[in-house]
């Protein structure tokens, strides 16, 4: 999968911009606020409909202007693709796949797949579970559509019985006739997403464990596990209507608790994933350097499974990437790099490896 062509308009500090790409390594090079994260934000945020940088989308609208677009021409192997986003201030997103509206932006996920790495992706080890939920939802949807459709279900069922939840000591009728409907819908869609969560996780760990080996020679043992809000003695996820029973079983025999907190205390918001190094927990046990290993690692890995699933190589940005890393770090990405298309930013005129540069001044891209 090669991004051939984007065209940028009214995005950020960009007022237009045409930059072709070759299928290999391309370096974006400039100084900071220059644009060069900018354009690299455009390409995730047509890949996968979001941004890496705010959850505001007209935030990315320039000022003064009303609206951007974005237009992706993308090679897969059937053939020519053009994915392109409009964002009109006050009006909903209008995505077009080969001039073709879409109805729903879900339906524009797997389209055309990117993996990103930035320095701030090091919080998928450090931080808290939100990150690593962050991590999985995206790299998820990327492969299977079809859970983003069951995640956003399920934040809408959420979001009013959380809302039903905060107001049962005034209403407690319509708590009574109303709980049982959204607890089922909950466990349903929780379910559904669990069993995705699982399952990737259980890729993630072996490819994660073989990209550190290589990293640091074998001498340190990371692991991956999933670790849901619902405990099961089995440890079995990937059984949905067993997990869909035990989910609607703690959703309707906790009510004074979840009242009494004022939201639901047990569900798939409540995920994480157990991240360990040598059988510790890595975000308080290991180094900067280790954790910096292991999230480099695990975006490597989250690349390595779409190849799996998907038949087809995603493209790959890195945000600068290579100024965060020690030289053995950077040169066993460079290596891994290799055969990829690889789209960076970074202030340095050095290629990691043979591709094209572009220089990055005000918005502008020389090619």
């Amino acid at each position: 999968m090669i991004c051939n062509r984007i065209r940028v308009s009214n995005f950020r500090n960009i007022e237009f911009a045409e930059v072709g790409f070759d299928p290999g390594v391309n370096l974006l090079v400039g100084k900071n606020a220059q644009g060069k994260t900018n354009l690299l934000e455009a390409i995730f945020y047509a890949s996968v409909g979001k941004s890496f940088r705010t959850s505001a989308d007209e935030e990315m609208i320039r000022f003064g202007a009303d609206l951007f677009e974005i237009s992706l021409d993308y090679a897969d192997s059937a053939r020519e693709q053009n994915l392109t986003v409009r964002l009109l201030k006050g009006k909903r997103r209008r995505i077009e796949h080969n001039k073709v509206r879409l109805a729903k932006v879900s339906d524009a996920l797997g389209l055309f797949r990117t993996v990103l790495f930035c320095p701030e992706h090091l919080s998928i080890v450090k931080d808290g579970p939100g990150e690593r939920r962050n991590f999985l939802d995206v790299a998820i949807s990327q492969l299977y559509p079809a859970y983003l459709q069951s995640l956003q279900r399920y934040n809408k069922a959420l979001k009013q019985r959380n809302q039903l939840l905060r107001n049962a000591e005034e209403d407690p009728e319509t708590f009574r006739g109303t709980i049982e409907l959204w607890s089922a819908e909950l466990a349903r869609e929780a379910a559904v997403i669990s069993g995705y969560r699982a399952r990737y996780c259980k890729r993630l760990d072996p490819a994660v464990k073989s990209i550190f080996a290589e990293m640091t020679s074998g001498g340190e043992v990371p692991e991956l596990v999933y670790d849901p809000s619902l405990h099961r003695d089995d440890g079995d996820f990937e059984n949905a209507a067993a997990v869909e029973a035990a989910y609607f079983e703690k959703l309707m025999n906790n009510h004074e608790r979840e009242i009494a907190a004022g939201s639901t205390l047990w569900g798939i918001h409540k995920d994480d994933i157990a991240i360990n190094l040598c059988q510790k927990p890595a975000r308080m046990f290991a180094s900067q350097g280790q954790q910096r290993s292991m999230a480099l690692a695990i975006k490597l890995a989250e690349g390595t499974i779409c190849e799996e699933v998907c038949r087809e190589m995603p493209a790959y940005l890195l945000d600068d990437v290579f100024s965060e890393l020690d030289s053995a770090r950077r040169s066993y990405l460079a290596e891994k790099i290799q055969g990829r298309q690889v789209i960076i930013t970074t202030c340095e005129e050095q290629l990691p490896a043979a591709g094209k540069l572009i220089r990055v001044e005000n918005g502008n891209y020389l090619q």
